[in-house]
């Protein structure tokens, strides 16, 4: 019996520094999300209201803005593995910055009002998917290729509705842009949660942190985004 008991008090205690190991992980990821967040609030509420909004959104400077993020994103998914940590965060707060120029427009199309309730509506339910896919014991990966196929779906909807200009396809889009990324966030945070392995070391871990961060920063400014299509008053 004596084996026995040593076996499984040392389990007990591995388990018990996985556990603490995982929650520094996963609050690494939710205060790089925060901060990349208040970052493009921040960039994006100062350019809307500065002479910089006429300088970028009146000229072709406009396209620089709205590309940019996307650059960042193409780079970091694919140099993610040979770049060290503290690159990959500094990329994603340049990151989060340029996000930030993009979305200036919002503050010059959307009422204030409008913003602040499309933003703690996604913040609220943002927080119970989180919740949900951090504790539930269900396997959401059965899910993942289905939302992602309709992350294309909706890609090839807008491209389609650019030249159609349909409200009612716009609303159609907006809606089901809303469910998609509200389920990929549950689906992203228990993807985060089983990535993460003590022993691939710290460098790993905070790399897999950023990636991360920014998977779930994309499904909050998403679901933001289709959101105030949906119930935002233009001003």
């Amino acid at each position: 019996m004596e084996p026995m008991f040593r076996t499984s008090v040392v389990s007990s205690a591995d388990r018990s520094v996985y556990d603490a190991g995982l929650r520094a992980h996963m609050q690494r990821v939710f205060q790089y999300m925060g901060g990349g967040l208040a970052i493009t609030g921040a960039v994006a509420f100062l350019v809307a209201n500065t002479p910089l909004a006429a300088f970028i959104f009146g000229t072709p400077l406009k396209w620089v803005a709205m590309l940019a993020p996307f650059a960042f994103i193409f780079y970091m998914n694919f140099k993610m593995a040979s770049i060290t940590a503290s690159r990959a965060q500094t990329l994603f707060w340049c990151f989060c910055a340029a996000m930030g120029l993009s979305m200036a427009s919002v503050f010059l199309v959307f009422t204030g009002a409008s913003i602040a309730r499309a933003f703690f509506i996604t913040a609220g339910t943002f927080g119970i998917m989180s919740l949900w896919g951090y504790t539930t014991k269900s396997d959401l990966s059965r899910f993942g290729s289905f939302l992602m196929m309709g992350v294309l779906g909706l890609f090839l909807a807008m491209l389609v509705n650019l030249f159609l200009g349909s409200s009612m396809m716009q609303w159609i889009v907006s809606v089901l842009g809303v469910g998609i990324f509200t389920g990929l966030t549950a689906y992203d945070v228990q993807r985060i949660k089983q990535t993460y392995a003590e022993n691939w070391g710290a460098e790993a871990n905070n790399k897999l942190a950023v990636l991360g961060a920014l998977n779930l920063y994309l499904n909050f400014i998403n679901a933001f985004q289709f959101l105030l299509n949906l119930m935002g008053n233009n001003r």
